[in-house]
């Protein structure tokens, strides 16, 4: 376990990495080893609420209420039944209208960062995940200056790289001016499949160019992480010997074992 929370933002401006899903098996599968487990659904879509079998229906206190509304975050809160351990503030359809309403609000770009740190001065907890939307509004500027790490998720297909390089401007500028403590600390090669040579080449590409931040884990293409959703659960729960679930196991172990980046 860590000696103080790690906060991580798991982001990629790019659609259908597997942002969502590794927030949810991370999540899952670091709460199955023991850890205390904060997961933050601030993707309006709501799909990490989905999977981690939590209320998210229009109305339901969520992080919309946080972050507009100035609510506290043990009161939006909710208990995964996926395992102990295991919570989850979760996002409603309202997140969809939070970007217009935060334009005019003072400190716009901290108020999760404000709410996360009242609250982890009074509860105790190992790590938090934050899961982003696909863009750079202003919702994903407020998980980048609450988290301390950033974990992207790159999934093994042509087009990986491109992008990245914008994203990781972003994250520069971000560090410069909101948050000097943001590191990308953690890349992960996700969708690989071992048949291809592109895959090969991809995660060779990725390797070259991040030696330090690319998990040595690589998580497969798999049926099992696709199917786990439509039953709410992680894959971790879902089907616990599948290579996906010991895929995602096995990152949640080396990331805790890599530990805070120096």
């Amino acid at each position: 376990m860590p000696s103080r929370t790690r906060i991580f933002t798991i982001s990629n401006q790019k659609g259908g990495v597997g942002k969502t899903t590794t927030v949810v098996n991370l999540a899952a599968a670091l709460a199955k080893s023991g850890a205390r487990v904060l997961a933050i659904d601030l993707d309006p879509q709501g799909n990490a609420s989905t999977a981690l079998s939590v209320e998210h229906r229009e109305g339901t206190p969520s992080v919309y209420d946080v972050i507009v509304n100035d609510k506290e975050l043990e009161e939006v809160i909710q208990k995964s039944p996926e395992f102990d351990g295991l919570f989850v503030i979760p996002a409603t359809i309202d997140l969809a209208g939070a970007e217009i309403e935060l334009v005019s609000m003072v400190a716009r770009e901290q108020r999760l960062s404000r709410a996360l740190g009242r609250f982890l001065d009074e509860f105790d907890i190992d790590y938090v995940l934050i899961d982003c939307p696909p863009s750079l509004g202003l919702l994903t500027i407020n998980a980048f200056v609450a988290a301390t790490e950033v974990l992207i998720p790159i999934q093994c297909e042509y087009y990986a790289l491109e992008g990245l390089s914008q994203l990781l401007k972003n994250i520069q500028l971000i560090e410069r001016h909101l948050n000097p403590k943001l590191k990308v600390s953690t890349i992960l090669l996700t969708m690989y499949d071992s048949r291809t040579n592109l895959a090969h080449q991809v995660a060779e590409d990725v390797r070259a160019h991040f030696p330090a931040e690319v998990l040595d884990t690589i998580i497969p293409r798999s049926v099992r992480i696709s199917e786990a959703p439509s039953y709410g659960q992680s894959v971790i729960s879902y089907d616990a010997n599948s290579s996906g679930s010991l895929s995602y196991l096995e990152a949640a172990a080396e990331i805790a074992r890599r530990g805070v980046p120096r």
